[in-house]
């Protein structure tokens, strides 16, 4: 009868390396994962940062897109400001409804997968890590943008900012859920508040006959003459750009299961407080703008009137900002800095959603086990490392540009709203023909009627979700396909592809080691080969394992690269009367794998299949430098040895001094008499355990041994 042995009221944290206990702190134990889930409070932050912080650049590259045509235009901008925000309803309540059907926290993926099949879902799964990937990039953009707003001196250091900031939130993700909300929580809700009453100081001062008055009002710009089509498009475009409002939404339905109980209830609770707040700042800062008249352009140099060439283009924050409360005042960098604060912490939305769908994707093949595996703070930190190295490759690529990475942004999130979406039609329509088919009598009961209301609500709702959500891919899809977006469209099928080749080789793998009644082990034998190749500690520490582990018969083996050192060693082994017997194998061109490995097949062959086990000394440092020092050759050996039939290999770790400083620990002396405080006397020892054993006495040689 087996037992389970906890570690509840026990002092038996594992040991981790000093440096990464002070970066990352403490491991967690699993039992106390539930402690760390979050309440509706500090989830806000977490999975609503993405979606709140985007209407920080979302205004600002709508009207940017507008001003493009000339001031004319920008009669559009409260047309297409209203399509965004009734966009942004329509997409929450859908997933408010998915949230209620599929609460596991696939999200889109899950819902695709199981409606529409493995390809859509797929195509749903790679579209979304994608887009997490562009979401910390874009979001890190629009915070180090906002920075040099404030401070223009660092513009210069653009692109370093930016990785730093990606380096630095993925430091704080990687000590866990709960620590980082509580990093996050205030900067969020302090944006919110800045926001708020910037809107609102705005209004009041219209009110009062003192409207607000950007800097920027006084620039003026040449408009283009363009056709009736291009203003068609100009304003899609304008409409896809401002949809960038929407990216975030999803990661609440991604999240599901990092909510504390009732976890349904409280993650449609937060994701209509994230819709709710995030279309009344986007109007806000839209009404603002429009009201203060603020110019933003593509290419600062097209503003007439104003200085490119010595000063960065202010954001649309910093512009209200400076209109409403006046530039440099206390107001004006309270806002500066709770907008970068939150648009560089909006990544970490995405640093919450990549990683749990990571974990989705792994458990079901799609992806590599590892990023199914929970680090020492409890969270995926595999997902994490992945997501911050591929952000931080896309921003030094496109060197932390924000209007260049935005044309690339919101295609995948906008895939997999559509195909999520159509998913949810085919469930709400499955369950309606699943009540359908039930008895008359079952039928007109209380509970099937209800049921049938409920699945009608739905069917509604994601049926007009699906319809806008398609409409608006296809828009984006023409208005950004030669800006950009093409690469997005080119990554997600690749990634696609290579997700189904990881599905299909843990498929074949499975099946290939999958027991069945043909199995049969017909070992006979054990032996263990201890390789030498100078007597030192870690050398004596192998031989004292092999010994304690009784093996029918105990091998050393010393592989000959020269006579010098094969004559010193025998002459040390027969010193300290070492209770194995010493094999010498001659290896004329310097290998060690090849000679070993040989000598291993003609022992078989000449004694049956018996079991090998090889004994590797190995030296664990500290320092870096030291691994450049030794040559790790028993590694190298162990690697080759595995392709050996019959062969398991053991290796025997001596921790030099220099682990400590890593390790908090160092290799103790091996034999008794030494740690009971006696003199080292090491044949005296191993003598006793040969006797024990009946191994031959020291000096003898292994009978089917080659000559040496």
């Amino acid at each position: 009868m087996s037992r389970a042995v906890t570690s509840e009221n026990r002092d038996d944290t594992p040991e981790s390396p000093i440096a990464k206990r002070i970066l990352l702190g403490d491991p967690l134990a699993s039992q106390n994962a539930d402690e760390h889930l979050l309440a509706k409070r500090m989830a806000l932050p977490i999975f609503a940062s993405d979606a709140l912080s985007s209407v920080a650049y979302a205004p600002q590259e709508m009207l940017m897109i507008l001003f493009a045509g000339g001031l004319a235009f920008l009669a559009f901008a409260p047309w297409v400001a209203a399509a965004v925000v009734l966009l942004l309803i329509v997409v929450v309540l859908s997933y408010r409804q998915l949230i209620r059907a599929y609460p596991s926290g696939g999200g889109d993926y899950e819902v695709a997968r199981t409606n529409l099949g493995e390809i859509p879902g797929v195509v749903v799964a790679s579209a979304l890590l994608v887009d997490y990937v562009l979401t910390v990039a874009v979001s890190t953009a629009s915070g180090v943008d906002n920075i040099i707003s404030a401070l223009p001196f660092l513009n210069s250091w653009r692109v370093e900012l930016a990785v730093g900031c990606v380096a630095l939130i993925v430091l704080v993700n990687l000590r866990g859920v709960r620590e980082a909300s509580r990093a996050f929580a205030i900067p969020t809700y302090v944006f919110i508040g800045s926001v708020g009453v910037l809107v609102i100081t705005g209004l009041i001062r219209v009110a009062l006959g003192d409207a607000p008055v950007a800097s920027s009002a006084a620039y003026t710009m040449h408009a283009q003459s363009i056709s009736q089509a291009a203003v068609i498009l100009l304003v899609l475009r304008a409409f896809s750009s401002g949809c960038s409002a929407l990216t975030g939404v999803e990661a609440v339905a991604n999240g599901v299961q990092a909510f504390r109980k009732p976890k349904i209830r409280n993650a449609r609770t937060t994701l209509a407080m994230l819709g709710s707040i995030a279309a009344l700042m986007f109007a806000g800062l839209v009404t603002i703008a429009l009201i203060s008249h603020v110019q933003y352009a593509e290419n600062p140099c097209d503003l007439i009137g104003f200085d490119c060439k010595n000063t960065p283009q202010p954001s649309l924050m910093a512009q209200l900002a400076a209109a409403t409360f006046g530039a440099n005042s206390v107001p004006f960098f309270i806002v500066q800095a709770a907008t970068a604060c939150v648009l560089l912490l909006a990544a970490n939305t995405a640093f919450n959603g990549f990683p749990l769908l990571g974990a989705v994707l792994a458990r079901d093949g799609y992806a590599p086990k590892a990023l199914n595996t929970r680090g020492d703070r409890l969270v995926y930190s595999n997902g994490m490392i992945v997501l911050g190295i591929a952000a931080i490759a896309v921003l030094i690529v496109y060197q932390a540009n924000l209007s260049n990475l935005i044309q690339l942004y919101i295609i995948g999130v906008f895939v997999s709203f559509s195909l999520g979406q159509i998913g949810m039609i085919r469930h709400w329509l499955r369950g309606l023909r699943r009540v359908a088919a039930l008895p008359s009598d079952a039928r007109a009961q209380q509970s099937a009627r209800v049921q049938v209301r409920s699945f009608r609500k739905g069917l509604a709702i994601n049926s007009v979700g699906a319809t806008m959500t398609v409409a608006v891919l296809v828009i984006v899809t023409i208005t950004k396909f030669t800006h950009g977006a093409w690469l997005v469209f080119l990554a997600i099928p690749i990634l696609a592809t290579l997700m189904m080749g990881v599905y299909r080789y843990y498929r074949d793998v499975e099946h290939e080691i999958r027991m069945d009644d043909t199995v049969h082990f017909g070992s006979s034998g054990d032996v263990a080969l201890i390789l030498v190749n100078r007597l030192q500690k870690p050398t004596v520490k192998a031989i004292d394992y092999a010994l304690a582990a009784r093996h029918d018969k105990t091998i050393a083996v010393h592989v000959a690269v020269t006579k010098e050192e094969s004559n010193a060693l025998r002459k040390d082994w027969d010193t300290h009367r070492m209770p194995v017997p010493l094999v010498t194998i001659e290896s004329p061109f310097r290998s060690y794998a090849g000679p070993l490995i040989e000598y291993i097949k003609r022992y078989r062959s000449t004694h049956g299949s018996s079991v090998i086990t090889v004994y590797l000394p190995q030296y664990i440092v500290g320092h870096w430098w030291e691994r450049i020092l030794h040559n790790r050759r028993a590694r190298r050996i162990a690697q080759q040895l595995m392709l050996v039939h019959g062969v398991t290999i053991t290796l025997v770790p001596w921790l030099l001094d220099s682990s400590e400083l890593i390790y908090g620990r160092r290799s103790r002396p091996i034999p008794g008499q030494e740690r009971a405080g006696r003199p080292f006397a090491p044949g005296a020892r191993f003598n006793a355990v040969s006797h024990r054993e009946g191994s031959p006495p020291a000096g003898d040689k292994d009978p089917a041994a080659p000559p040496h």
